[in-house]
Order: structure tokens, then C-alpha cells, then sequence
């Protein structure tokens, strides 16, 4: 996060804070093995219908060809006697010293109804990034399969047809794939694109390319995607940028809305972060999501009363109905990703990345206007700078990952039990 977020200080809205600590349970810590297990995990994990967990790792891994590792696939299996067993079902750069099948897969996963997994990767491929799928074994002992279903970069110089992948994919229900690229693009500001499977495999549509209004870096219609896209109830797609919606200077980022329509998408600001002073927030790194009466919720990673960024709700009745403002401490600050909606009971639930009292971020919950840390992360055992979403099972037990913490200092996988 850049320090231009962070110093500013224009108060939003006002909330109410509280601490109160719920127990969390490390399930795997990354980095054994000679950190063949993976290492600095950034994406969500995603739980199937028998509780096992699958996620990426940003580094680590096998493969030697990247400092540090090129990244991994794992999944997590509960085992009847206690504990987690870890089984690494990719290894990244397995394919060519260029790294072809992809590197440094940032994003979390999502599934198909065959069981098939999806993601991209942030570099490799043509070296602008891939979006690939694990097909699962037909018998038990054989390895998952990877096939690289797009290569980014596959248009030429500068990359036309997008760049860097950090973002999740969404599928809609003919089975299209949706993400965005955070760099690439004919404005090179970024792109939201569609894959289409065909009898000759998938398609490649850029619906939308950043900063195609202004010049670059001051892109009035935003600037470097980092999240994915959510549909909404009437097929539109909205997701944010992390920069963009000025022509003067960078911008705090914007809410965009993509609509179908016979003549291709249309894209509109839904709301953009902007001047005077970032007041509700700037830096939006996060997706976001919908409650039951569509309204918007994300998180901003600075600006806000404290600089620290919040938590903020859109809505039909007012543009922006409010930003809750971390404070460093309870809350803490720097949100890297969206929130989880907890319908039932009204809440919703994230990760900071940063503060609270040992500066290693925490979990926070929203009820009504009152935020509490139901975590706070120390960074050593119990892991450290959790930059990912947060996955709920049945119970409503939470669960995510760090960055960093744990026992080897590379990250961690844990539950909070509420």
C-alpha cells in the first residue's frame, strides 16, 4: 500500500469498536519440506462437499526454476483421528524452463460440477500469466491433471489481450468463464475478460479495457483490476480497481458495473473513491459481493477516517451508504480482500492485513456498525498478514490463510471456531 493512502485523514463514518478474541486453530504450516509444501499463500481457499480445503501458494513448491518456488495447488484432508493431511496436487514451471503451465498463482480457486479446478496464474504461460484447470484423478493414486486453458500475451506486444492475472474466476451458468488481468489491455490498465469453451478449445474475450478514458496513469474509468467479478441477480458483472477515476491525478480506485446488451458490455462507475482526501476509503484490492437485497459490500486497503481503510456498503438508496473505518488497533488496517456475508445473521467477515496489537493484522466481524476483532494474528505460530477472503463451512467455523507466521515463517492455514 502506498503511503499516498495511508496519510489521509478526512473522517468518514463513525463506528463503534470491541475485542473479543475467538480461538484459533492452525491447520498446516507452510514451508516444510524444504518448502517443497509451498510458501506465502495470497488466494481464497475454496471447501468441497466432504471438507477437504484447496487453495494456492504464491511460492514454494518443487520446482527450482523461480527464486523462492513457483507456486502450488494443495488440499487439505481432515483426518478421522485429528489434524490436517497436506497433499500437493501441483507444482508450477513443471512444464519448460519459461514456466508454460504457468508461475506464482496469486488467486484462489473455484470449482466446476465435474470437480475440475480453476485459477490463473500471474506470470508464465507467454509470460503475461495463464488461466488454467486440475482435472482430478480417475483412480486414487494417480496425479491430478493440469491443462492451461488460455495464455495471456497471446496477442502480441504489450499484451492486447491482457496481462498479470492476480483475480479469481467466476463462471456464469453456461459455463464462460470470467476473470480480469490487471495490466495488458489496449489502454493498459488492465481488462476484464470471458473464456468460451469450444469444440477447439477456449476463446478469449476482452469486454472491457482500462483506462480507455484518460491517459495513463490518470484513468477516469479505473485502473489495475486486481479483483475478480460477482454477477448480480440480472447478469451484470461488477468487481473494482484498485487505482483510477480521475483525470487529474491517480484516484483512490472505483466500483464498476458491466452490463450484457446486443452490442457487447457496457461498463459504468458505480462509485468512485476519490478527493477530498480519500474520505471513504482508497486502494480497493477486493471483490465484491451481494446481500439478499443487492446491496454492495467491499473493503478499501487505505484512506477513511484513519487512513487505515474500512469496510463500505453501496446501495440502490444512496450511491455510498457508508465506510466503517479501521483504526490500526481493533479492526486494524490494510484489508487486502472483499467480505464474506453471513445472511442469516446480518454480519459479515474479513481479514486485515496489517495492525492490531502484534501489527500482524486480524479477522474482523460487522454487526450493524459495530466492528469487532474476532482474531489477532501475533505473526509467529499462528501466522501473519492474512491477505485472502475468509471460507465458511456448515457450522459457521471460519477459515483462510496468512502470508507469512506459522512455523516456518511462510504462512499458515487456520480456522477460527466461533
Amino acid at each position: 500500500m502506498t503511503k499516498l493512502f495511508r496519510l489521509l485523514m478526512i473522517p468518514s463514518l463513525l463506528c463503534v469498536f470491541a475485542l473479543s478474541q475467538s480461538t484459533e486453530k492452525v491447520l498446516w504450516s507452510f514451508g516444510g519440506a524444504s518448502m517443497n509444501d509451498g510458501s506465502a499463500p495470497l488466494g481464497e481457499l475454496v471447501m468441497d462437499a466432504s471438507g477437504n480445503l484447496y487453495g494456492t501458494t504464491s511460492g514454494g513448491g518443487s520446482i527450482s526454476n523461480c527464486p523462492g518456488g513457483c507456486g502450488t495447488v494443495f488440499e487439505l484432508s481432515p483426518s478421522s483421528v485429528g489434524g490436517w493431511t497436506e497433499t500437493i496436487i501441483y507444482d508450477f514451471c513443471s512444464v519448460g524452463s519459461d514456466c508454460e503451465d504457468g508461475a506464482f498463482p496469486y488467486a484462489g480457486l473455484v470449482f466446476d460440477e465435474k470437480g475440475n479446478l480453476y485459477g490463473t496464474t500471474y506470470a508464465g504461460g507467454n509470460d503475461g500469466g495463464t488461466v488454467f484447470e486440475l482435472s482430478p484423478p480417475s483412480r486414487g493414486s494417480d496425479p491430478w491433471t493440469e491443462t492451461v486453458l488460455y495464455s495471456f500475451c497471446s496477442a502480441g506486444e504489450n499484451c492486447p489481450d491482457g496481462g498479470s492475472p492476480y483475480s479469481k474466476l467466476t463462471f456464469d451458468a453456461s459455463g464462460n468463464l470470467y476473470g480480469t488481468t490487471a495490466g495488458g489491455g489496449s489502454g493498459n490498465g488492465g481488462t476484464v475478460f470471458e473464456l468460451s469453451p469450444g469444440a477447439n478449445g477456449w476463446t478469449e474475450s476482452v469486454l472491457y479495457n482500462f483506462c480507455s478514458v484518460g491517459s495513463y496513469p490518470h484513468c477516469v474509468d479505473g485502473l489495475a483490476p486486481e479483483a475478480g467479478v460477482t454477477f448480480d441477480s440480472s447478469g451484470s458483472l461488477y468487481g473494482t480497481t484498485l487505482a483510477g477515476g480521475s483525470s487529474r491525478y491517480l484516484g483512490g480506485g472505483l466500483v464498476y458495473k458491466l452490463s450484457p446488451g446486443s452490442q457487447g458490455w457496457t461498463k459504468s462507475n458505480v462509485y468512485v473513491f476519490n478527493q477530498p482526501n480519500y474520505k471513504n476509503g482508497a486502494g480497493l484490492y477486493g471483490e465484491v459481493n451481494f446481500d439478499k437485497n443487492g446491496n454492495i459490500y467491499s473493503t478499501a486497503a487505505g484512506g477513511g477516517q484513519y487512513g487505515a481503510g474500512g469496510a463500505f456498503r453501496l446501495s440502490s438508496r444512496a450511491p455510498l451508504e457508508y465506510t466503517l473505518s479501521f483504526n490500526y488497533q481493533v479492526g486494524a488496517y490494510e484489508p487486502h480482500a472483499g467480505v464474506l456475508i453471513d445472511e442469516a445473521n446480518n454480519t459479515f467477515y474479513g481479514t486485515n492485513s496489517t495492525g492490531g496489537a502484534g501489527n500482524a493484522g486480524d479477522v474482523f466481524k460487522i454487526a450493524g456498525k459495530t466492528v469487532t476483532s474476532l482474531y489477532t494474528f501475533t505473526g509467529g505460530a499462528d501466522g501473519g498478514s492474512p491477505m485472502a477472503a475468509l471460507t465458511a463451512d456448515k457450522a459457521g467455523n471460519l477459515y483462510g490463510t496468512t502470508k507469512s507466521g506459522g512455523a516456518n515463517n511462510l504462512g499458515v492455514v487456520f480456522e477460527i471456531v466461533k
